[in-house]
Formats: C-alpha cells, sequence, structure tokens
C-alpha cells in the first residue's frame, strides 16, 4: 500500500525513507501539528513510508483543523493502524491527551492575502497555538518539541552580508501589518525558549526559507507554484514586482529530514536555518532561468495594488550550524522545479 496517488512524490517519499534519520524515532510516538499543509504531510507521510519500508513501528498523530481535507491528504492511508487523526483548532487547549513522545508545531497561516485581510487571526494561531501546544507538550512530558519558524523572523537584514547566520537579526517594522506573521512567528519562538528556561521543556527551533516541492496543491499562490502553473499552461510568467528580492530555499523532502535532525540532536533552546545555500536566487533570475529552459517571456506587470508582498529583502540564510549535527541539503533549484512541476502535471491529468 503506497502513501499517496501521485507518483512523483510517492517517488520522493521512498527515497527520503532511506535517511537513517527515520530509525532514531522506531517506536516511538510523533505528533504533528499543521499536518495537512505542505510540510506537515510530507513529514506525516514521509514515517508512515519508513514505516513500511523499515518496519519501525513509529505512531503518527496528525492534528488537522479541517477533516474533510485531512481525509483528501490522507486518502491512501486512512486506514493505515500507525496513523491517528485529530481534529483540533490549536488557538483552543489541546483536548488530546496521550502522551507524545515527539511533537512538531508547524500549523500557521502562509497565504499572503489572508496575512493582510486576517492579521488578528494569523497573531492568534501562532501565538496562542504555540502556548497551547507547549503547553499539552509539558503536561504530557514530551521529549522534545520543535516549532517551525521562518526566515521571515530576519526582516530587513545588512545587504552587506554574505550570508546569514541564527545571530543576524535584521529591523522588523511593527506599523507594518503584513509583518504580523514574521513578528507573530519570532514571539513564538521567544515562548518556546521560555518554556525552556522556566519549565525545562526541551524544545528547539527550525527557521524554514520558502521551501517547495512535490506536493503543492494546484491552488497554492505563492510566487513559486504560480511560475510552475505557467509552466504547465505554457503562458508568459508575470512579475507583479521588480523581482529584485533575492534569497535561498530548500526542498521539501531536504526540510523535512531537517526538521527531524533537529527534533532528535538539535540543542535546548537552539534556532537552526533550514535552507540549501546553493540555491540562492533573485525572483527576477528565477523567471528568466524557467522562462530560458521551457520557451516562455517574463512579462512585468506592476501596479500599486497590496497583494500581501513581504518587502523586499536580500537573504541568503547559512546553514552551517544544522549541518553541524550532520545534515545535507541536496536538491538543486533547477531539480525542484523539475519535479515540482512534473508531478503537478501528474495532477492536472486527473
Amino acid at each position: 500500500m503506497f502513501e499517496t496517488k501521485n507518483t512523483i512524490r510517492q517517488r520522493d517519499l521512498e527515497e527520503l525513507a532511506k535517511e537513517r534519520i527515520f530509525e532514531g524515532f522506531a517506536g516511538k510516538t510523533i505528533l504533528v501539528t499543521g499536518a495537512t499543509g505542505l510540510i506537515g504531510s510530507e513529514i506525516v507521510l514521509g514515517l508512515l513510508c519508513a514505516n513500511r519500508l523499515k518496519n519501525l513501528d513509529i505512531k503518527v498523530i496528525a492534528m488537522v483543523r479541517n477533516e474533510q481535507k485531512a481525509k483528501e491528504v490522507f486518502c491512501c492511508v486512512l486506514e493505515n493502524p500507525n496513523l491517528e487523526i485529530i481534529v483540533q483548532d490549536i488557538t483552543e487547549p489541546v483536548k488530546y491527551e496521550k502522551h507524545a513522545d515527539y511533537i512538531i508545531h508547524g500549523a500557521g497561516t502562509t497565504a499572503s492575502k489572508e496575512i493582510i485581510s486576517k492579521p488578528v487571526e494569523v497573531a492568534q494561531t501562532t501565538i496562542n497555538g504555540t502556548l497551547n501546544l507547549l503547553k499539552y507538550a509539558l503536561k504530557t512530558k514530551a521529549d522534545s518539541f520543535v516549532f517551525l519558524s521562518s526566515i521571515e523572523i530576519y526582516g530587513q537584514t545588512d545587504e552587506a552580508l554574505a550570508d546569514i547566520k541564527e545571530t543576524n537579526l535584521g529591523v522588523l517594522n511593527p506599523l507594518n501589518v503584513r509583518n504580523v506573521y514574521s513578528l507573530s512567528k519570532k514571539t513564538a519562538e521567544n515562548i518556546c525558549v521560555s518554556f525552556s528556561q522556566e519549565y525545562g521543556l526541551n524544545t528547539k527551533i527550525a527557521r524554514l526559507t520558502q521551501t517547495f516541492g512535490v506536493g503543492i496543491s494546484k491552488d497554492e499562490n505563492r510566487v513559486f507554484a504560480q511560475f510552475c502553473r505557467s509552466v504547465i499552461e505554457k503562458k508568459d510568467i508575470v512579475l507583479h514586482t521588480d523581482g529584485s528580492s533575492y534569497k535561498n530555499y530548500c526542498y521539501l523532502t531536504d526540510a523535512v529530514s531537517a526538521i527531524l535532525t533537529i527534533l532528535i540532536k538539535g540543542e535546548n533552546g537552539n534556532a537552526y536555518n533550514v535552507a540549501n545555500y546553493d540555491t540562492g536566487i533573485s525572483i527576477k533570475d528565477m523567471a528568466e532561468m524557467l522562462a530560458k529552459k521551457y520557451g516562455l517571456n517574463v512579462v512585468y506587470e506592476i501596479s500599486d495594488k497590496n497583494r500581501g508582498y513581504n518587502e523586499k529583502i536580500h537573504i541568503k540564510l547559512n546553514s552551517e550550524k544544522l549541518e553541524s549535527l550532520g545534515w545535507r541539503a541536496t536538491t538543486r533549484i533547477e531539480e525542484m522545479f523539475a519535479r515540482t512541476i512534473e508531478s503537478l502535471e501528474e495532477e492536472y491529468k486527473k
């Protein structure tokens, strides 16, 4: 029994499951919030795939807000005895009372339009949700807790820096509503280390750069998904900014192995950058790279309309601290897009 109907994603999952990090969770229970999201679902399916291939007997608890979406995302594994799906709004106290050895907290809002239109709800989800999960972890004596943070907590950094380590924090304007995402993530990080210091809870933080790969929804609207759809539909790649924002990226399966590495090997109260250092590229150059490869044009439609995009940034995350734990990113930016496009093409044919 496979974990997904998409053959490209299944191939990715089975490749991911070969990594030795999974063996460290044998016989353990892992709770994942935001389990129907891109990263959360890959973690859940990756753990179940490793179970099947390596007979590890890992129990997975998928905490979701939308039960129907969970049934769609996990349609191939609903009968798997090692998977338990629980429906819970994380802005409310956690009702689940069983022990989880490990907790991966990935629930939150990533859609730019929603961040602009519902900033209060974004803050509530991130801050209250993290508090509720930490209280649950403390109550049930979890061994380790990892919070999925973001590259956006760095804000506007010094462009003179060749790369950004975990201590190179920039500036975030609290009067810019779009920064509610970044600032609430930053606050949640502080809450995690506060629980660590006051109660001895073993908390770690994964600061993820923009992550994508096989498994993105056909309705995903972040820039990488827009570019993939343009390739599939053979349409011009449209930029609504000058495309000067620059960052490095991480492939989905690389990010999952990073999160699991931090969860089991990371130091208490520490943050770790998760990025493929060698994927640094501007939005403009990314668009031109894809246009050249697939025979498309890049056009600019810049207006004053607020699309919820973040402020222009120039940031390249340094992952040496994470690499010291034995992790390495392996997927190049060209391959990231090739696999994602191939997977989406399969979905479009259904």
